[in-house]
């Protein structure tokens, strides 16, 4: 396989990099991760054994994905932004047995400094705000905010707020794909 890790990374044995990946200084892969093609770890990124990437996922600098975290293929995880994978932690308690998963869907995207507390899904493309703290699941294409993080309304694929009129449809900016929005989700999109 091929693929560049700067001389301060550290990637231990049984840890699998796939073709493409670009790991930067003092990023720390450990045994049972898998990160797939074309991956690029910022800084100081911590992937911890059993954590899975898809393909083309970016991780910005000083982000740590502890057991129980899975990314799909696209994601993006701003500088900062935190995952946990216990609910209630102790030091004194020992609780690996008890570590939730937190799968991340395809093309979402986690804003610097996001919180997300384990055991809640994010769905595909959806977009979660700089310093939002996520104590729920959240749906598809959905853009949430805040501390709680709440919905403040739907994106695109592309990352653009849209605007649903009265026939339940929405129109990408960028891209011009049609969105609709039916029972209160965004359920598909027709090219």
């Amino acid at each position: 396989m091929s693929y560049y890790a700067h001389p301060t990374a550290v990637i231990d044995e049984g840890a699998v990099i796939g073709d493409g990946c670009k790991i930067w200084h003092f990023s720390h892969i450990m045994p049972g991760a898998v990160l797939g093609e074309r991956c690029n770890l910022g800084q100081n990124v911590v992937v911890s054994p059993g954590v899975t990437l898809g393909r083309n996922v970016k991780v910005q600098n000083n982000v740590s994905l502890y057991t129980g975290v899975t990314c799909e293929d696209d994601v993006f995880l701003g500088p900062s932004c935190v995952f946990t994978n216990v609910i209630n932690p102790r030091s004194a308690i020992i609780r690996r047995d008890e570590f939730k998963a937190t799968p991340v869907g395809r093309g979402a995207s986690i804003g610097a400094n996001a919180t997300i507390v384990c055991g809640h899904s994010i769905g595909a493309f959806a977009l979660i705000g700089a310093g939002a703290v996520v104590t729920k699941d959240v749906p598809a294409f959905a853009l949430v905010m805040g501390n709680p993080a709440r919905q403040a309304g739907w994106v695109s694929e592309y990352g653009h707020k849209l605007t649903f009129g009265p026939d339940g449809q929405a129109l990408c900016p960028e891209t011009g794909q049609v969105y609709r929005l039916v029972d209160g989700r965004v359920v598909e999109r027709v090219s």
